[in-house]
């Protein structure tokens, strides 16, 4: 299955659907969606019934579809949804009302309600509402045509729909995942780039594994990667597309070439270049493969990420005597130091939103996933381990995605936080893994 199709390509027709009554959807939960605050939370109770069957067959692709979402809402921690043992009433027919008593009898806030039909042109028909429960009003309704290949990725697109009308923010269930597969004994580990969605169906690899595979990053256009790949010579930087697998090289660098990022334009990739004992910021321009020195200190400057939009960069650097995390302008220039709590920081990301630059942090024998704005305020350790590494934003900037390893003879597993340190979930993986990176949403 090729990996991105535009919503457009996906959906190849998609309509609204309105109020039951033939009135407008109103903004029934304006005054009542979720405010996410940064200390305790008590997620949002949400009802969502198997979708509906139009078709005697379309009962399985139904039942799935609803699970898919069920799992979104639930892993994202802002709803809690109910226990289907727990229904009143079975839907039976999303065109006319629920009873709305039901669902308040058993706590419901929002409901969701769907179904899926197969077509005569062998098409899925998908169609959803999202009630409020306390009023009774519709709060959305959709409907989608898609190949029957992609009923999950409907379902990642009905999550994000439901997510952002109840919190007034985008979501990010319609989104994929690169990083570092790893299999085999410690002391001789395969390390292969695989891709998966965000929740870790649809596992794809993309290499081999004959070569060292280190720090893929995904262009914003979704359809390449970047990556540092450890073959029979120098330390190499590539481009790969995603859809067709083809890769070409950056750039052969002499010496070794580090933590490679995209531009939030797509045409431009960042690194670090080693030359002897120190390593500076280099950035070269994709089309014309020119390429602009950006730092020039003595010191180890490296992890270079760009702000969302493009004016500056936050990277690592150890000129201050440990590696700490600064910002200077995209063009170079002077840089300012933002890092001043104890330890060591490296891995700096600028957050899609813009707000906040995700670290990790090392010191008194732990490693700490942990944020700060721009200008250095409001640090703040979202989780902390033996080993925890290489943060990544979630499309919305809500979620943060790293890797921990436990040490001995284990291996590396993916976990997710959200920016106020609640909600930590271990993501599933087939292997071992490591360096994720969250891409755009597939829009």
């Amino acid at each position: 299955m090729p990996f991105r199709l535009s919503r457009r390509q996906l959906l190849s027709g998609m309509a609204s659907l309105g109020v039951l009554a033939g009135g407008p959807v109103r903004n029934a939960f304006g005054q009542k969606r979720l405010i996410i605050p940064e200390g305790d939370f008590a997620p949002l109770p949400i009802a969502i019934p198997n979708f509906v069957a139009g078709t005697p067959s379309d009962g399985e692709v139904g039942v799935g579809v609803t699970q898919v979402i069920t799992n979104n809402l639930k892993r994202s921690g802002l709803f809690a949804p109910i226990d289907q043992a727990a229904y009143i009433e079975k839907v039976v027919n999303i065109d006319a009302a629920p009873q709305f008593q039901n669902w308040k009898t058993i706590s419901a806030q929002a409901l969701v309600t769907g179904r899926m039909t197969r077509q005569p042109d062998g098409r899925l028909k998908a169609e959803f509402r999202l009630w409020d429960v306390a009023t009774g009003q519709q709060l959305t309704g959709q409907q989608y045509f898609t190949s029957p290949e992609y009923w999950r990725r409907i379902a990642h697109i009905i999550s994000d729909q439901i997510y952002e009308r109840l919190t007034g923010e985008k979501g990010y269930f319609d989104s994929r995942v690169v990083f570092v597969d790893e299999t085999g004994a410690k002391e001789r580990r395969v390390k292969r780039l695989a891709l998966m969605d965000q929740d870790g169906a649809n596992v794809r690899y993309l290499t081999r594994g004959s070569d060292l595979v280190l720090t893929p990053r995904f262009s914003p256009s979704t359809q390449e990667i970047t990556y540092m790949e450890f073959g029979q010579g120098d330390p190499r930087v590539y481009l790969l597309n995603i859809e067709t697998g083809q890769r070409e090289i950056v750039g052969n660098f002499p010496g070794m070439s580090f933590s490679p990022r995209f531009s939030p334009d797509g045409q431009r990739v960042i690194m670090s270049l080693q030359q002897g004992g120190n390593s500076n910021l280099f950035v070269m321009d994709l089309r014309s493969k020119s390429t602009t020195r950006l730092t020039d200190t003595p010191a180890i400057d490296t992890s270079p990420s760009y702000a969302p939009d493009g004016t500056r960069i936050c990277f690592e650097s150890d000129r201050g005597g440990k590696p700490q995390v600064y910002v200077m302008p995209a063009t170079g220039g002077s840089a300012q130091r933002i890092s001043f709590g104890e330890g060591s920081y490296s891995t700096p990301v600028w957050s899609p939103r813009g707000d906040y630059i995700a670290f990790t942090k090392q010191g008194n024998g732990q490693f700490s996933i942990g944020i700060m704005k721009p200008d250095g305020s409001g640090e703040r350790i979202l989780t902390s381990g033996f080993h925890n590494e290489g943060p990544t934003f979630a499309p919305n900037g809500r979620v943060l995605m790293f890797f921990r390893d436990p040490g001995g003879n284990g291996g590396p597993s993916l976990f997710t936080v959200d920016i106020s340190g609640r909600n930590e979930q271990r993501v599933p993986t087939p292997g071992f893994a490591s360096d994720p990176a969250w891409s755009p949403l597939l829009s």
